[in-house]
């Protein structure tokens, strides 16, 4: 019996290492991509095209992550999975042998077909395979990969591309994504019944188009066409038509894709809205900050994604305490103290300046890391808390689908808003210096060392200063839906994970 015993818990260990593998691999994605663009432009041309690349990905997992949710409630967790690893995988190598920018944005649609399983797949599976009084410290340890690897991208990626290629940015997740899917698909054996059941095709079809449509009006709006373009318009008027179909399709149907019925239970429906609201702040720290350090304080390219660093210690320890206290503590009193954390953070660093030490954006970025990390691994399982495990893949997914919509939508408008900052700020200060422009040229020269010792110390300084104000205003405007999280945690009640003697008892 205790030799069962040794070799039941030698399987799930596996398990285990595949499942973070696979989380692994697609939260870094997007990141340690990004760092790479600009090699990968300079490679292969083609800058008109180059947000469709990110574009592309995003698409593919965000109109799929629901659907493999609910694919997974009805047909089995291990299947599907491993579906995603495999395209993930043949998506990653095909990227990294593209010969031009066209190949490039296809084979991202296809990485992104499979990376949209991994990551709500992945976190569905710990509720299945372990009892309620260690899915906390299992969620925790996920939800601490999933932070550390969307921020150790940036840095991961600018060590890549500068030491053997922006090729291997893509290359690396074979070798990662094979032994994850030799160890799910040797030691997973799942052990629950799925029902088969009738797939929601009107739902899927419509959530995939509204999704679509909304992706690309995001990714392509301000860069490759004007906001108030035909086709931007366009898209966002699709995006309109077809969610409200997809709405009503999803009230009749039997088996919907999302179902809504679930909105209705308190903790679920304020799980989303903060998934919703962390993503896309969370987001604007990853993105903005290396730059601050970069543009600001002048150093590396390098230096920058290290930056990241303090953030991603501080989301780690978040997630671990918050995932070993969820069944000790209410999930209500757990994020008061990651928004209040996370609000601070935020707080200290909307009140930086040019002359702030970097040891106080260490701290501070700390502080931030520390409140987000709570979230990583609380929201998931608080979307799927007392739920029957045939709803608990589409409701994982729903949350990771609110999460990385959020995400994009902070990345677009918190962007805009940067943009928008920085070139009203750059012709307040030299309205009245001529010849000013032509001294500074591009603003992005103060990122390069060697156009940065060319400009005069007076226009460097101003542009300095511009380039600080622009950001700390985005993170000044981020205290708006931080403080919207913040009363939305007043409504999740007081409930939190039972453990299983506490389920029987109640029986």
């Amino acid at each position: 019996m205790n030799n069962v015993d040794h070799k039941g818990k030698a399987s799930t260990r596996f398990v285990v290492i595949g499942l973070l593998l696979g989380i692994f691999m697609a939260a870094m994605d997007n990141t340690i991509v990004a760092t790479a663009m600009g090699s990968i432009v300079a490679d292969l041309g083609s800058f008109d095209k180059f947000a469709w690349v990110t574009a592309s990905y995003m698409v593919a997992v965000m109109a799929g992550m629901p659907i493999y949710g609910k694919l997974s409630d009805m047909y089995g967790r291990k299947r599907f999975f491993l579906f995603g690893l495999i395209f993930f995988l043949i998506g990653s190598a095909l990227c990294g042998i593209a010969q031009t920018m066209d190949q490039l944005i296809i084979y991202r649609a296809i990485q992104g077909l499979g990376g949209g399983a991994l990551l709500p797949i992945a976190f569905t599976i710990i509720f299945d395979i372990f009892p309620p009084e260690k899915r906390g410290k299992m969620s925790g340890m996920f939800g601490a990969v999933f932070g550390l690897s969307s921020v150790l991208g940036p840095l991961l990626g600018a060590i890549i591309t500068d030491s053997i290629g922006w090729h291997w940015v893509f290359y690396i997740n074979v070798p990662i994504g094979i032994v994850s899917v030799f160890l799910i698909a040797k030691f997973y054996q799942e052990s629950l019944e799925h029902r088969k059941q009738k797939i929601d095709w009107s739902g899927a079809i419509t959530l995939v188009v509204a999704v679509v449509s909304l992706m690309f009006a995001l990714e392509l709006g301000g860069k490759s066409y004007a906001w108030d373009s035909v086709q931007i318009l366009t898209l966002f008027a699709v995006f309109v038509v077809f969610g409200t179909i997809f709405f009503i399709v999803e009230r009749k149907a039997e088996e919907p894709i999302i179902s809504f019925w679930m909105f209705k239970n308190r903790l679920f429906a304020t799980s989303q809205i903060l998934a919703f609201l962390y993503g896309g702040t969370f987001i604007i720290l990853a993105v903005f900050i290396p730059i601050f350090v970069q543009a600001v304080y002048g150093e590396s390219a390098t230096s920058a994604g290290f930056i990241l660093t303090p953030m991603m210690i501080g989301s780690v320890i978040g997630s671990m305490i918050g995932g070993t206290m969820q069944t000790k503590v209410p999930f209500r009193r757990l994020m008061t103290i990651s928004v209040i954390s996370f609000f601070a953070g935020m707080l200290l660093l909307a009140n930086m300046s040019p002359d702030t030490a970097r040891l106080w954006l260490t701290l501070f970025m700390m502080i931030s890391g520390f409140g987000v990390g709570f979230s990583f691994s609380l929201l998931p399982s608080a979307s799927m808390n007392d739920l029957s495990p045939r709803y608990r893949g589409s409701a994982n997914s729903t949350n990771s689908f609110m999460r990385s919509l959020g995400m994009t939508l902070g990345v677009t408008i918190f962007g805009t808003i940067q943009t928008n900052v920085l070139t009203n700020r750059l012709a307040d200060a030299f309205s009245g210096m001529k010849g000013a422009s032509s001294q500074v040229g591009d603003p992005q020269a103060i990122f390069q060392e060697g156009a940065r010792s060319q400009i005069p110390p007076d226009i460097l300084n101003k542009v300095i200063d511009a380039m600080s104000q622009s950001i700390t205003y985005v993170f000044m405007i981020a205290l708006f839906p931080i403080a919207l999280a913040a009363i939305t945690v007043v409504f999740m009640g007081n409930a939190r994970v039972r453990t299983s003697n506490e389920m029987k008892e109640s029986e």
